[in-house]
């Protein structure tokens, strides 16, 4: 049994998958040399990583491209090909002639989340294909798996459950460079990191902030990723002294920190199906305040890990941020919490075996 993985994009969820799954059965990764260069160094050894010149999408090489994936693949003769994202467009053309080696595609969003440009440059109907060119799908949780049932009509037992496992190379990175948490001083840290896009529900937090103004004075927020601006919203901040405001790529060394610091972590997203900010935290042991949409509330409430509060609600999140910032003891319980499922049950090894249990199950299925 060899599991080939192919992905051009998702490098903390790959990095984690592979790993996991490595600890298995042999795994093949095939991924671009322009993204993943700088993130060999955190693959596991027994990952057989192939760094690809996997063009871009509006690349005339692609033909090419994958024409020389096509004899790899059939070189290396995989029992199972898992695309680990639908994020594609070019290897709808090549899937055919990968026959009878059986093709599983992960799908991280059902849906495109209002304001993200960036996923919404690719066609959609080119996702909608290679799922549909897939012999079976995998997402995120059991919501997911019946939103994918019913929109692909795919038999039910060629739609399964996957976790996304814990982003843990932060938490390695931390390690290595023997970096720690500040020093006390009486602020309260709140972050919410990630792509700022108009679904992750910026705007809910600034008015969240605004409602605590007087009531946690020492309370510190930091804003930090890609996306929108979050100054564009300073009319609606209560204090924007105490912003911290960190727009763009961050460094690998810098996100370590800002969750070791951290007090706690919000995501206070409008819409969304998952999310790898929620594995980066509990890899930290940093309890979290969640909204309840996507399979949000199904790995907060359950693993008692975090609050969770109803979408576009900027008192309710107002209300938990409180919560947590006046118990210690709350935060510490959800925060061992976090840690606790980060390394048992949502480890990437325990993903990796579930996975390597599902692929074992799609072969004998396919013979």
């Amino acid at each position: 049994m060899k599991a080939l993985l192919l992905t051009a994009d998702i490098e903390d969820y790959t990095v984690s998958y592979a790993n996991g799954l490595a600890h298995h059965l042999p795994v093949v990764l095939g991924v671009p040399y322009r993204r993943y260069a700088s993130f060999a160094r955190w693959f596991d050894p027994a990952v057989d990583l192939r760094l690809l010149d996997w063009p871009r999408h509006s690349a005339l090489s692609n033909p090419r491209f994958l024409f020389n994936l096509t004899r790899l693949i059939r070189r290396e003769r995989p029992s199972v090909i898992h695309l680990l994202s639908n994020n594609t467009l070019w290897l709808n053309f090549a899937a055919p002639f990968w026959r009878p080696i059986p093709i599983i595609t992960t799908i991280h969003d059902l849906s495109l989340h209002p304001g993200d440009v960036e996923t919404s440059l690719l066609p959609r109907w080119s996702k909608d294909l290679i799922v549909r060119q897939s012999d079976h799908v995998v997402v995120h949780g059991e919501g997911l798996r019946r939103i994918a049932l019913d929109r692909y009509a795919k038999p039910p037992d060629r739609v399964h459950v996957l976790s996304h496992p814990a982003i843990v190379r932060y938490c390695e990175l931390a390690r290595r460079e023997n970096l720690a948490r500040r020093p006390e001083d009486g602020t309260l840290r709140v972050l919410m990191f990630g792509r700022i896009f108009a679904y992750k529900g910026l705007e809910q937090l600034i008015r969240a902030e605004a409602a605590l103004k007087d009531a946690l004075p020492e309370m510190r927020l930091t804003i930090a990723g890609r996306g929108d601006d979050p100054w564009a919203f300073r009319e609606l901040m209560g204090r924007p002294e105490r912003y911290d405001i960190r727009r763009g790529y961050i460094e690998d060394k810098e996100v370590a920190q800002l969750f070791l610091d951290a007090d706690m972590v919000v995501l206070p997203y409008v819409e969304a199906s998952q999310s790898g900010v929620l594995n980066l935290a509990a890899a930290f042991g940093k309890p979290v305040i969640v909204t309840d949409v996507g399979e949000l509330r199904a790995s907060v409430e359950p693993n008692g890990i975090g609050l969770v509060v109803p979408p576009g609600d900027p008192e309710q999140l107002a209300r938990a941020i409180r919560m947590l910032a006046e118990s210690a003891t709350l935060r510490d319980e959800l925060g061992a919490n976090a840690l606790s499922w980060a390394n048992g049950p949502n480890a990437p090894e325990t993903i990796g075996a579930a996975a390597a249990t599902l692929y074992r199950t799609v072969v004998r299925s396919c013979a």
